[in-house]
């Protein structure tokens, strides 16, 4: 019997949830992610210290204001980051853009097409790139003009179903929900038993990935976010799960069997396709604690991240 994290394999396209190149080298997913507190502790350790050092290059010679070689500087690294995995992986990499755009849909779209940019220029093609949105509506609005575009997307901090169906309906590539967040906020108001299927977490994903293929969305779902490997077996099937280094341990180190808990053949729903407008999304985020308060506790904490990234680039 093959090793877990091998089974799934086999059913689910198995993405590195890190930007760590010691832990894609050793697991070989076919994509990574990264996000700003992933490149936070990327730019702490030493193997990068040269790939900071030409970042810092770069943002100088482009000049301008100090926000704006703040925003260079990162951007730069998380492409030489970005170029790094790219080298190892077979598929895509996900960048994201900085969390304090997700309110502005203008500055998501320029950071958006900066970083496909900086990536073409060297030498990178813009299908093995996903940018990395917030689900916010001025997010996946933003999505929805970059898709047109042939710049596909990856609609982060995805808490709730009305994210979920705004995101299918801009016809976005891919979404990442995050399951043990969402554990997290039910975990902290109730002693339930919230062990394999009665994981909230689970259980929203499930409910998406079945609206999205009883109704025909392309959009792929990607569970996102473990606390735990039983999520990550009670998700076994779905397109895609990015999971981190120590998960991925755990499940090699099973040699438990593995069984298919998703398909899209057996995908039912009683939700047609949903046509969200910008008013029933606020209404259905601000009946959804939450989704609503996941959401912003995500962007605050991506937000403080970047700016810890911006920091230690100025300062290294």
């Amino acid at each position: 019997m093959t090793h877990q994290l091998d089974q799934l394999k086999v059913i689910t396209t198995v993405v590195a949830d890190t930007g760590d190149i010691e832990a894609i080298e050793r697991f070989k997913p076919v994509d990574a992610t990264t996000n700003p507190s992933l490149l936070l502790k990327a730019a702490q350790l030493p193997r990068y210290a040269d790939l900071i050092k030409k970042a810092q290059h770069q943002a100088e010679t482009l000049g301008g204001n100090q926000q704006t070689l703040l925003d260079n500087m990162t951007d730069h690294f998380a492409v030489a980051i970005g170029q790094e995995v790219l080298k190892l992986i077979p598929g895509r990499i996900s960048t994201e853009v900085d969390a304090r755009l997700s309110f502005d849909k203008t500055a998501t779209l320029n950071r958006a097409r900066k970083l496909i940019s900086l990536y073409e220029s060297a030498g990178i093609p813009r299908d093995r790139i996903l940018i990395k949105i917030a689900s916010t509506w001025e997010g996946i609005s933003a999505a929805r003009e970059l898709e047109q575009e042939g710049i596909n997307c990856n609609l982060t901090l995805l808490f709730g179903f009305a994210q979920a169906a705004a995101c299918a309906d801009a016809g976005v590539y891919l979404i990442s929900p995050f399951v043990g967040r969402i554990l997290d906020w039910h975990k902290a108001r109730d002693n339930a038993d919230f062990s394999g299927a009665n994981d909230p977490g689970v259980q929203s994903v499930s409910r998406i990935y079945h609206y999205y293929k009883a109704n025909d969305y392309k959009t792929i779902v990607m569970g996102a976010s473990f606390r735990n490997t039983g999520e990550i077996l009670e998700l076994a099937g779905c397109d895609r799960l990015t999971i981190a280094p120590a998960l991925m341990e755990e499940l090699e180190q099973s040699q438990a069997p593995l069984s298919i808990k998703l398909t899209p053949q057996n995908a039912t729903s009683t939700q047609e396709r949903w046509e969200i407008t910008e008013a029933e999304f606020r209404w259905h985020m601000n009946e959804d604690a939450m989704a609503t308060e996941k959401l912003a506790e995500g962007i605050r904490n991506f937000a403080a991240d970047q700016i810890k990234l911006e920091q230690l680039l100025l300062s290294s």
